[in-house]
């Protein structure tokens, strides 16, 4: 799944399956690493941690380095106006659930195109498309994904 989190003072997350589904959302004033482990795990496999900032900040690099996960970063910081227009979709109002939402839900479009071929092909090769699509976001490249490898390239 893809986890986007927005650090300060109050905490948002909120993760998304790599089918675009909304699985949890949530914030916390004051949390500390464990809530945000916690919480995701119960929720799935972390593949992706996405910020809204175009550079991740320490917060959200401790929490990617503690799951496990990669960090997706946007091109450039998300406006308000975009946050809120995603979250319009799932009725999220609160604002760290909201950015954190946007944030994932960046994530995702960004590789859209990439899941969709994988769970294609997938389907087609009667492989495990959840598998196949995680690995993809792992920097697999479709066919070393569905024939379980990884080539020596970077």
């Amino acid at each position: 799944m893809i986890v986007g989190v927005d650090t300060g003072n109050t905490v948002g997350i909120a993760c998304i399956s790599l089918k675009g589904e909304l699985l949890l959302s949530g914030h916390m004033k004051n949390a500390d690493l464990g809530w945000i482990v916690s919480s995701v795990n119960s929720a799935g496999t972390p593949i992706m941690v996405a910020t809204d900032k175009k550079v991740a900040g320490a917060s959200v690099r401790k929490v990617s380095a503690s799951l496990g996960a990669k960090v997706f970063t946007p091109p450039a910081d998300l406006t308000i106006d975009a946050k809120k227009k995603v979250a319009s979709i799932c009725n999220i109002i609160n604002p760290h659930e909201r950015d954190a939402y946007a944030a994932a839900m960046k994530a995702y479009d960004a590789y859209l195109n990439k899941l969709n071929q994988a769970a294609r092909l997938a389907a087609e090769k009667h492989a495990d498309s959840d598998s196949i699509m995680a690995k993809v976001l792992l920097k697999y490249s479709i066919d070393e994904a569905i024939s379980n490898r990884k080539s020596g390239r970077r």
